[in-house]
């Protein structure tokens, strides 16, 4: 009962959420979360990225490996515009 207490006291706010996944998105490469911290406008403290990174993983935008972090969410208006420039088979 207190850990629920403790990570609810350090949970995410939605610009720090739409922060780490921006600067994500930016990357284009994969990026140790050290690198991370260092790319992000702002700290986030450790307990908190790591919270924003287990929703970024769920949610389908990332993935984690032993290398790092890699941004592989597409846009629906990206996906399309990839969809019009293929082949049909």
């Amino acid at each position: 009962m207190v850990q629920k207490i403790i990570s609810m006291a350090h949970s995410p706010t939605l610009s720090t959420v739409l922060m780490v996944e921006k600067v994500l998105q930016d990357a284009e490469e994969v990026v140790k979360i050290a690198e991370l911290k260092r790319r992000l406008p702002k700290k986030v403290m450790h307990s908190t990225l790591l919270t924003v990174l287990d929703y970024l993983q769920i949610s389908g935008k990332i993935v984690i490996s032993t290398k790092g972090i890699l941004w592989i969410y597409t846009s629906r208006k990206r996906l399309n515009e990839i969809i019009e420039r293929g082949i049909e088979l």
